[in-house]
């Protein structure tokens, strides 16, 4: 059961951030970089906010915190140059593809211990990797046509999770760890 949850949740993510990168590259990736920078910002302000509007305690005052400045000067940073980051989170969703395909790769060589797989299922894990292979390697030539490859790549990577997921699910043994030897003694046992 697990599976599947965690299954469906890669697929849900998958479609829903190739749509965005394929409707919007461009305002997508900037955004994307702002809101992240704002995700840091906050944290740092109010860290601040709550060192310098604490009373000291028993004479002493709280440790700075130095933590929350990093958060925020990072946060402005992110703000402040999205371009730059966005090439850093091509290389980030290069990474996060090329682990895509390789874990669909994996997961088809495991379902063939209970059932044939055939060869054509193989072709879009390889496709998947390829293009985080691309995506990794020329991370600063056109931006945005690297982020609709990933975002292509990303809905059909979602697609295809889904339908091997429904291919494979149902013929997956309940325990894959016995082996008939124990399966037969379990049946004396009882």
């Amino acid at each position: 059961m697990k599976t599947m949850n965690y299954s469906l949740i890669r697929t849900v993510c998958a479609f829903i951030i190739g749509l965005v990168l394929v409707l919007w590259p461009d305002a997508a990736v900037q955004y994307l970089v702002i809101t992240i920078g704002v995700l840091f910002l906050i944290p740092g302000l109010i860290t601040l906010i709550g060192y310098f509007g604490a009373k000291p305690e028993g004479g002493m005052k709280p440790r700075f915190p130095i933590e929350g400045v990093g958060s925020l000067l990072l946060g402005l940073w992110l703000i402040v140059m999205p371009g730059f980051f966005a090439d850093v989170l091509m290389f980030i969703l290069g990474f996060i593809l090329i682990l895509g395909g390789v874990q669909q790769i994996a997961s088809l060589s495991r379902a063939r211990r209970w059932m044939p797989v055939p060869a054509a299922f193989y072709i879009v894990p390889v496709l998947i990797l390829i293009a985080g292979i691309v995506a990794l390697f020329n991370p600063t030539g056109a931006r945005n046509t690297a982020f609709m490859i990933i975002g292509v790549s990303s809905l059909v990577y979602a697609v295809s999770e889904l339908i091997n997921w429904f291919k494979f699910s149902s013929h997956q043994p309940k325990n894959p760890m016995k082996s008939e030897d124990d399966i037969e003694d379990a049946k004396i046992i009882e």
